[in-house]
């Protein structure tokens, strides 16, 4: 008789399903101001410990404390609640939209948009963002047309990609937004060998990956340590941990063997691990870790814990694999709120703005989306051909004179 039983494995279970109540009681939320923060210039093997708790900078009185804190210029704050407020009025307006049967899907950013902006406006033009979909807000604080980004999400004739990507797959060289890639994962491996690409060039642009919890899985998620770990580019890793992939949890992705920061120290890249609704962290951490790439210390990732309160897409709908409360529930509460507490306690913003900037946005996406309305279908609604010729044209000179060079 055998001395073993059958075999087994684990699926990982979410501590709750729908129906049950919200239990963040596990999650473990360090007081503000409580985390060292270590020269730009520190080895990752010594600063372990900050891939495993969370940078925090605003407390619960909206005042800005510990070492991470910072006195930012008033117009850059500004910019960054009212940055939010429009990339939320945006998300609504898409929505509105898409429930309209305007287009055909469409992915929104709730809870999440002081991640996108907070770095954003940390970064230098000429960088550039390798993101995922949830990184419109790249794109709005820089003021990106907000009627081109329509214009794409309808698929029209005012498309500024011509019909080459789906909706909510921007792309913007001059904005530094690097095609998304429907693959998700590839951009990490892309944003490396840009970083790369930089440094062989001798350039003083940096590069930015961004990737979500549950696409850590994917291989390129890897491959994209192990070159920036081996090469050591100018690269900020971005992972935004908002708790639930497409309908998985974020332990189906490993989360709850390790935290997602920790992932990087095994190849012994710098790893910091922060609250990603808290807009004065993300800020500071950024400035941080892109100072580091600029002054050619290496690569260093940064995990952002937030919560993604909308559907994973509009194909989605959340109710049925997690508790309808949970996101009211999440401990670390929405950052537009946050930052507009904050800039109403040092007096730089009132209830009454807030509520105009809210009218202010909703009528902007209101007016963009009318006038994105009244173009017509790609190709002038002709025929067929005239949307392939504009997707097949002739290459441009510069790439045949490399064919004819190649002799392909």
């Amino acid at each position: 008789m055998s001395d073993y039983g059958p075999l087994s494995f684990k699926v990982p279970e979410p501590p709750v399903r729908p129906g049950d109540e919200p239990d963040f009681s596990d999650f473990e939320v360090p007081k503000a101001g409580t985390v060292r923060k270590p020269g730009v210039d520190t080895d990752a093997q010594d600063i372990k410990d900050l891939a495993t708790t969370m940078i925090r900078v605003l407390n619960r009185e909206g005042d800005v404390v510990g070492p991470w804190a910072e006195e930012l210029d008033k117009d850059l704050l500004l910019h960054a609640l009212r940055s939010m407020l429009r990339t939320r009025a945006f998300d609504e307006r898409m929505m509105t939209l898409q429930r309209q049967g305007k287009t055909s899907f469409y992915m929104k950013c709730t809870g999440e948009e002081a991640i996108a902006i907070g770095q954003q406006l940390a970064l230098s033009e000429g960088d550039m963002n390798f993101p995922t979909y949830r990184q419109q807000g790249l794109l709005l604080c820089q003021d990106y047309p907000v009627v081109d980004m329509i214009c794409q999400n309808l698929s029209n004739a005012r498309d500024p990609l011509r019909g080459r990507q789906l909706p909510v797959l921007y792309s913007s060289k001059k904005h530094g937004f690097f095609t998304i890639s429907g693959n998700l994962g590839t951009q990490y491996i892309h944003a490396v060998g840009w970083a790369m690409a930089s440094a062989i060039r001798g350039d003083t642009k940096i590069a930015t990956a961004w990737i979500g919890d549950g696409s850590t899985a994917e291989n390129d998620f890897h491959a994209a340590l192990v070159n920036a770990s081996v090469y050591q580019p100018p690269v900020v890793l971005n992972i935004v941990n908002n708790q639930w992939a497409i309908s998985s949890f974020q332990g189906i992705a490993g989360g709850d063997q390790a935290t997602f920061a920790e992932r990087a120290l095994g190849y012994g890249i710098p790893s910091l691990r922060v609250d990603g609704n808290d807009f004065m962290a993300v800020h500071a951490v950024s400035k941080w870790a892109i100072e580091r790439a600029r002054r050619n210390l290496g690569p260093t990732m940064i995990e952002w814990v937030t919560y993604r309160v909308a559907p994973h897409s509009t194909s989605d709908d959340p109710s049925k694999y997690r508790p309808r409360e949970e996101s009211a529930a999440w401990p670390l509460g929405d950052p537009v709120l946050r930052l507009k507490n904050h800039l109403i306690k040092v007096g730089l913003w009132t209830e009454e703005r807030h509520t105009q900037a809210e009218a202010e946005f909703d009528g902007e996406m209101r007016v963009a989306a009318k006038e994105a309305e009244s173009y017509g279908v790609m190709g002038g609604g002709s025929s067929a051909r005239d949307i392939f010729e504009d997707v097949y044209k002739e290459m441009p000179p510069h790439l045949v004179a490399q064919r004819q060079k190649l002799g392909v």
